[in-house]
């Protein structure tokens, strides 16, 4: 992130038209919901230009996000809008109101979310293509349970100081040196690429 602890600050052009091809392409965008209220998410719009790649490999208009929330809190701008699932453990789910319909639940582990069975239960939805824009403590999770495939990184030539955020958190963090480069675009001096995890 950038000085204002925010991704938008270090992004460019070719980060962003990357963002919105990764997004058109998926059915589903996975992220944390520490992630979401820091960022200010709300309900995910696929831009114009990008529709009709959607159309084109069969994807729905509206692009769906999945908020994964251990204590089962969620901003209330989301609470209403259908394209918005919770992601949660039993737990969590009975912390939430009565206000979100169980439809919009998906329910994986006892106390802790079980992020496996949540991905097998979205997939299950027809939520096949995932894609998780984080946050660093989703991302650690996600990659010591395996269950990266993928690994698209940015690198902008901006200096950001003091200390800096990496783009893994928490207390067990994934190590691999088995990354292996896929792709790397570059425009202007910004890096764009995809690493294949194990």
């Amino acid at each position: 992130w950038g000085h204002d602890h925010m991704s938008g600050s270090i992004n460019g052009p070719a980060d962003l038209r990357v963002f919105e091809v990764l997004r058109a392409l998926a059915d589903v965008v996975v992220v944390g919901a520490g992630t979401v209220r820091a960022e200010g998410y709300g309900p995910l719009e696929v831009p114009a230009h990008v529709r009709g790649l959607r159309a084109e490999t069969g994807r729905a208009d509206r692009l769906v996000l999945a908020v994964v929330t251990r204590s089962g809190e969620i901003p209330t701008h989301l609470r209403d809008d259908e394209h918005v699932l919770l992601v949660t453990s039993a737990a969590g789910a009975r912390r939430i109101d009565d206000a979100v319909p169980a439809a919009r639940l998906v329910v994986a582990g006892t106390d802790e979310v079980d992020l496996r069975g949540a991905l097998t239960a979205l997939a299950a939805r027809g939520l096949g293509r995932i894609l998780t824009e984080g946050g660093p403590h989703l991302l650690s999770e996600l990659l010591l349970e395996g269950l990266v495939d993928d690994l698209c990184l940015t690198t902008s030539p901006t200096l950001v100081g003091p200390g800096a955020g990496r783009v893994v958190a928490g207390d067990a963090q994934p190590w691999s040196s088995d990354l292996r480069l896929v792709t790397l675009l570059r425009a202007h001096d910004v890096l764009v690429a995809r690493w294949r995890t194990p």
